[in-house]
């Protein structure tokens, strides 16, 4: 058994000071009580760490590699998914491995417990299965063993280049199944968790978005799903919308909620192009909208109303996406900084009780729990085990407790700095601000990078 002692403790009934934690074999909290004495295992502060919900691990490989402007006098997101499919061909099972790994590496050390991999990379670069259809889906699981990091394995559907299913592209037939192989390698996606991976992993599914995915599809994908998450792309790009409401006469949130029976299985990753109605009417049906605030303003997609889905008790969480830049307390205040800029306000998300950061945190928490199929999210007895520790005494926190703490680590910049200690389902992963195997994973993840930009 773990035991570990804190001056200051996030429970959910708030604040506590001098706190004894003890974490079970099983990777549970078995017991939160008042401390009687300081553990060899001590933090300032202890947070519970959230879940990442959204993350496409290999997309970390051409962070800083597409940001000169292209011929296209107009360079958009579309411009640079040409750029990042034209990259996949080099990507074998080896390398994503290798680059997985570093990404769930580096969720740790910013702070997050577990992740959600929208997996969706498959097959070889001519766009044939692997003998193994689910061959990539292992080297996830695989990544995420070697991080320690608890997985909800996200296994994507892709069958469209579009609305009208014209044939993938070049760049998309490494994503391409059928209803019938999808079923199979998500099949073998369950079998190579189940056998290799954590106890507390998840599997769920996603069809990917309605441009990519049919009516016969989104049925197979939701029958593979039984009771578990279920996440998609939604709304995310103007042209988009203009695609679908063209093809269907909806707009695409409108279309989901008016054909699927959308209920707190769902994450809605993006929804930055949504009407009020929409947001509204999302809120209500208790999915967990899934927010990725550094890739959406790196790829220009737009503005999630919070500020409105909050208010109308719509839930919420937080993922890296491309993982161009992976910072916890960076994408929550880049999602308060953006409705600020939107409405010229200050404060946007908090409440007349609740500080901003902490209702960000809050709202971090549940949402990627929920989003993720995992009990975790809070210390409490039973909860898995995903903590969070932060070093207060520094010129960065400079010995703050509580709602202030938190909002200093989020909104001073140094809150990353400030992470001394991270468990993921128990597991001790990072330790004095360190992943515990953080030189194999470099220098396995360097190599790769190296033979890549050799054109290997």
């Amino acid at each position: 058994m773990q035991i570990i002692t804190a001056d200051q403790v996030l429970m959910p009934g708030g604040w506590q000071a001098d706190m004894d934690i003890r974490i079970g074999e099983d990777g549970r909290i078995v017991s939160v009580a008042p401390m009687t004495a300081r553990a060899a295992t001590h933090a300032d502060l202890l947070l519970p760490a959230p879940l990442n919900l959204h993350s496409h691990a290999f997309q970390r490989a051409i962070a800083g590699l597409t940001e000169a402007r292209g011929p296209d006098p107009a360079d958009t997101f579309w411009t640079w998914r040409r750029q990042m499919y034209h990259f996949l061909d080099r990507l074998d099972p080896d390398r994503v491995e290798a680059i997985a790994a570093m990404v769930f590496m580096e969720m740790l050390e910013a702070g997050y417990g577990a992740v959600a991999e929208f997996h969706y990379l498959h097959h070889t670069a001519t766009g044939q299965p692997h003998a193994d259809p689910a061959e990539m889906s292992a080297r996830i699981v695989a990544a995420a063993q070697e991080a320690g990091i608890g997985l909800t394995l996200l296994p994507v559907l892709y069958q469209w280049g579009g609305c009208d299913a014209r044939p993938l592209g070049d760049g998309q037939r490494r994503f391409g199944n059928t209803p019938d192989a999808f079923a199979r390698l998500h099949a073998g996606a369950a079998r190579h968790l189940a056998r290799h991976g954590h106890a507390d992993d998840r599997i769920g599914v996603a069809p990917h978005s309605l441009r990519a995915v049919d009516g016969a599809g989104m049925a197979a994908a939701l029958a593979l799903a039984g009771g578990g998450p279920v996440h998609m792309h939604l709304a995310e790009q103007v042209a988009e919308v203009e695609e679908v409401e063209a093809h269907s006469g909806a707009r695409p949130v409108t279309w989901l909620l008016d054909h699927h029976d959308v209920d707190a299985r769902w994450c809605l990753i993006h929804c930055t192009q949504m009407t009020a109605q929409e947001t509204t009417r999302l809120a209500a049906t208790g999915a967990v909208a899934g927010l990725c605030p550094i890739t959406e303003s790196n790829l220009g997609d737009g503005i999630f109303d919070g500020v409105r889905h909050l208010h109308a008790g719509g839930r919420a969480g937080i993922g890296s996406d491309s993982n161009v830049h992976i910072a916890l307390f960076e994408e929550l205040r880049t999602l308060e900084y953006s409705q600020r800029l939107r409405d010229r306000s200050r404060a946007a998300l908090a409440t007349q009780g609740t500080s901003t950061g902490r209702r960000l945190f809050d709202m971090a928490l549940a949402g990627g729990a929920q989003a993720g199929g995992r009990d975790a999210g809070r210390i409490a007895p039973g909860a898995r085990a995903d903590m969070l520790a932060l070093d207060t005494d520094n010129e960065w926190l400079c010995n703050r407790r509580g709602d202030t703490a938190l909002d200093t680590a989020i909104f001073g910049g140094h809150g990353a700095a400030c992470v001394t200690d991270v468990w993921s389902g128990g597991r001790h992963v990072v330790q004095q601000g360190r992943h515990v195997r953080r030189d194999a994973i470099c220098t396995r993840f360097r190599a790769a990078m190296t033979a890549l930009e050799a054109g290997a």
